[in-house]
């Protein structure tokens, strides 16, 4: 990476080493983009390049039995590896309280916002972030994000994490539990697997991790991104988004993106690393992106279902059952999970670390 001009360092001291995040720059009234958060030109999403006559999938799950049902939630994860989901169970104050509380957060003084910056919080289970891999990236992400380790062994760590938001994470978690237990349950009756044990349980959704992502308002959100494509490295990740958009998806074709529109009470699904390796690619973790909004502040709140660290994951037995080769190896989600965050955010090229 070359070296930065020294108004890039002065602004990356700022927003990194000083823990003000781009929250606080916006906050100083900046009225144009820095060069630290300037895209090439090649890396950015351009009109041209977004699909508007398409859109992913969206499923009314509110009978999980219905065969149905089933069938359209293993054909999008093969096909489009995102979709809506409605009629999903979880309350609608408790998904409005939760954005809510990203907004509260985000919104707290920058001293008591700096408590839980890296290197700062009372405990490593919930960390201030901002970009992605600032000390790997040319170009920084516009976004900041307190990040909650959500395991039930984290979770004793709850009376440690920030008071104005804490509570509201935690009914999100376990009001989604039912959602994600579902999900799996027929995304893995479509690999043939008769049921989810608790050795899969934790390879699957050992160690969960919820966002409050904060993307603020940009003067030219078309001169940087939100986040850079990338697939998540998840078994799946639960996405609420509010309603001011900015999430796009690659679609089948070239290098064309498709503008996930928000839909009140849906959740976004979609399938991470994890699933593609344990499906041997019947299954898609697809690159996504997000752009920030030039007059709003934007929030959403993924919940990624982790394996556990030490869980060992692989292409199934009973998708390999009738001869089929491998296409991945046996990998520690730990080494892949330090892999992902050693770099910038660079589309699928995480899923090379698994590959035979």
């Amino acid at each position: 990476m070359p070296p930065r001009n020294p108004n890039s360092e002065k602004i990356l001291d700022f927003v990194v080493n000083k823990g003000n995040g781009i929250k606080g720059l916006v906050d100083t009234g900046i009225e144009t983009v820095p060069d630290l958060y300037i895209l090439p030109i090649e890396e950015r999403l351009l009109p041209n390049n977004i699909l508007t006559y398409d859109s992913i999938p969206v499923i009314d799950v509110s009978n999980w039995d219905d065969p149905k049902v089933k069938e359209s939630i293993s054909d999008a994860a093969g096909k489009w590896g995102f979709f809506q989901i409605i009629n999903h169970g979880v309350p609608l104050h408790v998904l409005d309280a939760v954005k809510e509380a990203a907004h509260r957060f985000f919104g707290l003084p920058y001293e008591e916002r700096n408590k839980y910056w890296a290197g700062n919080s009372p405990t490593d289970t919930v960390t201030l972030k901002t970009s992605f891999v600032p000390q790997a990236e040319a170009a920084l992400e516009w976004k900041d994000y307190l990040s909650f380790r959500c395991s039930p062994r984290d979770l004793e760590s709850f009376p440690l994490w920030p008071p104005v938001c804490r509570d509201e994470v935690v009914d999100y978690v376990e009001s989604a539990k039912s959602v994600i237990r579902k999900l799996l349950e027929v995304l893995l009756e479509g690999l043939k697997v008769k049921q989810i044990d608790k050795a899969r349980e934790y390879t699957l959704m050992g160690s969960p991790i919820v966002n409050l992502m904060y993307y603020p308002h940009c003067p030219n959100p078309d001169f940087t991104a939100g986040v850079r494509p990338h697939s998540d490295i998840s078994a799946l990740t639960v996405l609420l988004q509010d309603d001011n958009g900015g999430l796009y998806v690659r679609a089948t074709q070239n290098d064309s993106w498709i503008h996930v529109l928000p839909i009140n009470g849906a959740l976004v699904i979609n399938i991470g690393d994890i699933l593609q390796i344990m499906s041997n690619d019947r299954y898609k973790s697809i690159e996504h992106r997000v752009v920030a909004n030039g007059s709003k502040d934007r929030v959403s709140v993924p919940i990624f279902v982790n394996p556990g660290p030490d869980a060992v994951f692989s292409p199934l037995p009973e998708v390999l059952e009738s001869g089929e080769q491998p296409l991945y190896k046996e990998v520690v989600f730990s080494d892949y999970f330090k892999y992902f965050f050693s770099k910038k955010h660079d589309g699928k090229k995480t899923m090379d670390f698994a590959r035979i």
